[in-house]
């Protein structure tokens, strides 16, 4: 567990790694890049590299902490993957029921086994919900999220790949987009965040715009530092109210 250089999140809790790519959105995973890097520097917790690998000593660390913290789970991994059983699931839905004082934003891009296994189960309070969207052809995990009971669901529009076109955000409570970075990156259309952010503002949802990326808003290829994250002239930094438990 660290802190975490994500600008909408606190820190990140990992209790797997690896992955594998199952849409465009994965084609440059910034994780399979990091934890390859980590293995070889032979970084304990990634000795196979980005294959899924549960972490069960990671289970009790947010337990430590006792300061109010947001998490994001999984930032190495996707907590529904397909290999992901139940049984230690439900471990960490227990760690994060016991951790009242923190809040875990929880992003998949695997919605048909986040929603089988919330059919026998409650979303816990301090969740936040949410799924990944790169583009329209997947905005069916919206209708996916939208049917799970959580007290906040959002959903991750990174890296924007492509124009989303119409977006039916009932019961959709915070929006984040972002471009890709990296040295192959996949440009942003400044016209595709523009519109996200204008039906956010229509429908009442809380808008974050997290980066441009590695291309600019110019279309100029520089450091996502750079290139920045200001979006019709300002930063947006919106986020759902919630209330820490202390």
């Amino acid at each position: 567990m660290k802190y975490s250089k994500i600008e909408w999140t606190d820190a990140t809790w990992n209790p797997s790694t690896g992955c594998n790519k199952v849409t465009s959105g994965c084609k440059n995973c910034y994780a399979e890049t990091m934890a390859k890097r980590l293995q070889a520097m032979g970084t304990p917790g990634y000795e196979n590299g980005f294959e899924f690998t549960l972490m069960p000593d990671r289970l009790e660390l947010p337990k430590k902490i006792k300061k109010p913290t947001k998490f994001f789970v999984n930032s190495m991994s996707d907590l529904f993957h397909e290999k992901m059983p139940f049984d230690f699931l439900d471990e960490v839905f227990q760690t994060i029921e016991d951790t009242p004082l923190h809040q875990y934003q929880i992003l998949t891009k695997r919605e048909n086994i986040l929603e089988e296994y919330f059919k026998t189960r409650k979303v816990p309070k301090n969740v936040w919900l949410g799924v990944t969207v790169e583009n329209s052809k997947t905005k069916n995990r919206i209708d996916a999220l939208r049917n799970i009971d959580s007290e906040i669901r959002f959903l991750s529009i990174e890296p924007l790949i492509g124009n989303v076109g119409k977006l039916n955000l009932e019961n959709i409570h915070w929006v984040i987009v972002g471009g890709e970075s990296g040295h192959k990156a996949r440009p942003m259309k400044p016209e595709w965040a523009i519109d996200i952010q204008r039906q956010c503002d229509e429908q009442g949802v809380a808008f974050f715009f997290k980066q441009w990326g590695t291309w600019g808003e110019d279309g100029v290829k520089r450091s996502k530092k750079a290139n920045g994250r200001i979006l019709l002239g300002k930063e947006w930094n919106e986020e759902p109210e919630v209330e820490f438990i202390f």
